[in-house]
């Protein structure tokens, strides 16, 4: 086992014995892939500061082969997800809420992985009462299935829902596991998130003694190929990020692909951001299409640009053209393409697989070491571990609001009263 520096192979044994939660013990017995709470994550951007982590979206094997690479090499701790719409009873690819700690404990052991891992399940969209229902059945499930970090979405409802919705699912998330939730759909300049909904969401679960490592805004940003001249709005962040500082809450950077390294940069020296969503910018790095600083496809007469010899064979790719094509596929919903041709992706020669996760790797160890300023918090992450000598460590805050302020009356009492705009109607989902 070839140990990153930092880190003694005493300490990750250590940390791999008392680290990993009951539900990964229990899948993996006999494995050497630490996997943890997101809570660790969060913990270990905090100690080296001004730092955030990548939580890369699995939305292939190469891409989760490619991420793990990327962060052995550069030292850091890693989020692997999936948002429901890519990975739910719907999705529209291979890796799933429920094989993808499986794919990434199979991954980390054959690659000799020692960077600590969270299994992220990210927009898990709750958006009406039957939702919530079917919830309480399907989460445990995914947890059952070694999720070991969750985001509770239910911004599509009222501030009010939103809440109640969170509260409502608290009890069926472990309490050792991270935990994420949003405020205001992401949907780029439109419905723009407040301080006041974000403090009505914190302070409401903290009431009731939930306490989120981290919260997502709608602060300007898009999912999927949209390049946005708005983009993260980061003094709007960093002022709600600052009235949130009593309850000691995180930010969760989503929609990054569309935004500059530099913006990036800005978004972890500027805010309390400790984790960056990044989706389509690395569905297409694996499939070798060119991509600019923003993460986005290059785009010339309505068609994206393969680059010969880099990602999936020129072969597949025409392929895959031809069946994009046949379904009338705009360019933003090419991600449907995943898992029509994942197995066609795994049965291409051995160079040319290798060459799809390279190619992310290089993608995302820059991102990590020269954007997001998380090389070496891998060791951090681990003694954060050791120092509390469990796989829990703990609420980030203590209750600050009296629950008697916040009974399900007043909470819809007080949620008629804000004034916060949803924004256009539509499917944000990712």
């Amino acid at each position: 086992m070839l140990m990153n520096p930092g880190i003694s192979k005493v300490d990750f044994m250590k940390a791999l014995d008392i680290g990993r939660p009951p539900n990964i013990v229990r899948l993996f017995p006999n494995s050497n892939a630490l996997l943890v709470s997101g809570k660790f994550m969060d913990i270990a951007m905090l100690k080296k500061g001004k730092s955030m982590t990548i939580a890369a979206n699995g939305r292939s094997y190469f891409i989760i082969r490619g991420a793990l690479q990327a962060a052995q090499r550069a030292n850091s701790v890693l989020i692997i997800e999936i948002a429901k719409s890519e990975g739910g009873r719907d999705a529209y690819c291979a890796i799933n809420y429920w094989n993808m700690a499986k794919t990434v404990d199979s991954l980390c052991n054959e690659l000799g992985i020692t960077i600590p891992v969270a299994i992220h399940a990210d927009h898990y969209a709750i958006k009406n009462k039957a939702d919530l229902e079917k919830s309480k059945i399907e989460v445990p499930s995914m947890f059952d299935a070694g999720i070991t970090s969750i985001a509770i979405d239910a911004s599509h409802q009222p501030d009010a829902q939103n809440l109640l919705t969170n509260i409502g699912i608290s009890p069926y998330v472990p309490r050792w596991a991270g935990l994420e939730t949003e405020v205001g759909e992401i949907k780029g300049k439109s419905g723009l998130s407040t301080k006041e909904e974000a403090l009505f969401l914190i302070q409401g679960l903290n009431a009731h003694d939930i306490f989120p490592n981290w919260i997502a805004l709608n602060n300007g940003t898009t999912h999927g190929i949209e390049e946005s001249s708005l983009g993260i709005q980061v003094e709007l962040t960093a002022q709600i990020h600052e009235a949130l500082t009593p309850y000691k809450v995180s930010g969760a950077q989503h929609g990054t692909s569309g935004n500059s390294s530099e913006r990036l940069r800005a978004i972890a020296n500027k805010t309390r951001t400790t984790k960056a969503n990044v989706a389509t910018a690395l569905q297409m790095v694996a499939w070798g299409l060119a991509v600019n600083d923003y993460g986005n496809a290059t785009i010339e007469n309505n068609a994206f640009i393969k680059i010969k010899d880099e990602g999936v064979s020129e072969q597949l790719w025409d392929e895959m053209l031809t069946y994009a094509t046949s379904k009338n596929l705009k360019l933003g919903d090419y991600k449907k393409l995943n898992l029509q041709f994942e197995n066609k992706m795994l049965s291409q020669p051995k160079h040319i697989r290798e060459r799809m996760a390279d190619r992310v790797e290089e993608f995302i160890y820059h991102m990590l070491v020269s954007v997001f300023n998380a090389a070496d918090t891998a060791p951090l992450a681990i003694e954060a571990i050791l120092e509390t000598g469990t796989y829990d460590p703990g609420p980030k805050s203590a209750r600050i609001e009296n629950p008697e302020d916040w009974t399900e009356e007043k909470i819809l009492q007080k949620g008629a009263g804000m004034q916060g705009d949803k924004g256009p109607a539509g499917n944000f989902d990712d």
